[in-house]
């Protein structure tokens, strides 16, 4: 297991301060001790599914993505964005305003998306963020850690 940060300069499609991380390895291969384990962090797991092709973003919450099976390659920042592959045990946390999209993914490929207590009613933005969504980006609490339990990095 080991953790990289990942800082996304995209205007209008990254978090103004705060890196993307990405825990590689570190969710138990059960689904349910996967979910438990962001639990016990605060994090709250909604859904099990896969993740949108089209480039998105959440302006109201944090997000955190767990990938439960198979193997996908990520873009995170927007259309200009930045490549990710991730593995089942990888677990990604996206700050608010950070777009991410499908490019490619295995058939077997699943993942489960987990909010802080109090962001479970997250939207989806789809065109870069304008000065408005810009403001709401910025005002979103930080969680205490990360959903590994891991502190921020400003």
């Amino acid at each position: 297991m080991h953790r990289e940060t990942l800082r996304l300069l995209m205007p209008g499609w990254s978090h103004p301060t705060l890196p993307v991380i990405l825990h590689r390895g570190l969710l138990p291969p059960d689904p349910d001790s996967a979910e438990a384990h962001v639990a016990r962090q605060g994090w709250r797991a909604l859904w099990r599914d896969g993740v949108f092709d089209y480039d998105h973003f959440h302006s109201n919450a944090f997000e955190a993505l767990g990938v439960l099976s198979g193997r996908a390659r990520l873009r995170l920042g927007g259309p200009e964005g930045q490549p990710v592959d991730v593995a089942p045990g990888d677990l990604l946390i996206l700050p608010p305003g950070t777009g991410h999209a499908r490019m490619e993914a295995s058939e077997d490929f699943l993942l489960f998306g987990a909010y802080p207590e109090g962001q479970e009613e997250w939207d989806i933005c789809r065109a870069p963020a304008d000065p408005v969504t810009a403001e709401r980006i910025a005002a979103v609490p930080r969680p205490a850690t990360d959903a590994a339990g891991a502190p921020w990095e400003a």
